[in-house]
C-alpha cells in the first residue's frame, strides 16, 4: 500500500504543480481533466475514497498510539512493534499528506476557475469599455462638427442680418426720397394748377381788353 500511497502523493504533487506554474497548455488540460472529475458521479467518488483514507488514517492512528501504549507498559517495544509503528507512521504521515493535497488541488482548481471567469468579465469589460470609447470619440467627432456647423450658420446668419439692415436702410433712404419727390411733384402740380389760373386770368384780361378796344373804335 505504501509504493500506491507513494505514487498518489507524486501525481498530486504533479497536478499541484501544474497548477501553480503555466508551461504551455498544461494547466488549461489538468483544469478541464478536474472539471470531468467533477462532473457526473466524479465528486461522490471523491469523496467515498477521501472518507475511506479518513477511515484509514484514524485506525493508523490508533494503531500507532496503541503500540506506544503497549510499549510504556513493557517499558520498551519490540522489533515487530517498532516495525508496525514505523509502518503505520509512514502511512498515516502518506495519507494525510495525500489528503491535505487533495484539498489544496480542490481549492486551487476552485479559485483558478473562478479567477479564469474574472478575467473574462474583464476582458468583455475592456471592451465594452473600448467599444463606449470608440462611441465617445464618435460623438465627440460629431459634436465637433455640429458645432462647426452652428458657427457657420452663425456667421451666416450676422451676414444677412447685416444685408437686411443694409437693405432696410437702402428702402428708407429710397422712401424718403420717394417722399420727397412725392412733396416736389405736388408742389410742382400746385404751381402749375397757379400757372393756369394766372394764364386764364390773363386771357380774360386780354379779352376784356380787346373788347373794350373794339367798342372805342366804332
Amino acid at each position: 500500500m505504501i509504493p500506491l500511497l507513494f505514487l498518489v502523493v507524486f501525481a498530486e504533487g504533479v497536478v499541484a504543480f501544474l497548477l501553480l506554474v503555466k508551461i504551455g497548455p498544461l494547466r488549461e488540460l489538468v483544469i478541464k481533466g478536474l472539471d470531468q472529475v467533477k462532473v457526473g458521479k466524479g465528486p461522490a467518488t471523491v469523496k467515498t475514497i477521501a472518507g475511506t483514507m479518513s477511515v484509514i488514517l484514524l485506525s493508523n492512528f490508533f494503531s500507532i498510539v496503541k503500540i506506544q501504549n503497549k510499549g510504556a507498559k513493557i517499558g520498551t517495544m519490540t522489533p515487530m512493534d517498532q516495525v508496525l509503528w514505523r509502518t503505520h507512521l509512514l502511512e498515516a504521515s502518506l495519507m494525510g499528506f495525500c489528503l491535505f493535497l487533495g484539498f489544496l488541488i480542490d481549492r486551487m482548481h476552485h479559485y483558478l476557475k473562478k479567477l479564469m471567469g474574472i478575467r473574462g468579465t474583464i476582458g468583455a469589460s475592456k471592451e465594452e469599455i473600448e467599444r463606449l470609447t470608440k462611441e465617445k470619440m464618435q460623438l465627440k467627432e460629431k459634436e465637433e462638427k455640429a458645432t462647426n456647423e452652428m458657427k457657420l450658420l452663425q456667421k451666416e446668419v450676422s451676414y444677412l442680418k447685416e444685408n437686411m439692415n443694409k437693405l432696410k436702410l437702402e428702402s428708407e433712404e429710397k422712401d424718403k426720397r420717394v417722399e420727397t419727390a412725392e412733396s416736389h411733384v405736388a408742389a410742382l402740380q400746385k404751381q402749375s394748377a397757379d400757372l393756369l389760373l394766372e394764364y386764364d386770368r390773363l386771357l380774360e384780361d386780354n379779352q376784356n381788353l380787346q373788347t373794350q378796344a373794339f367798342g372805342y373804335r366804332t
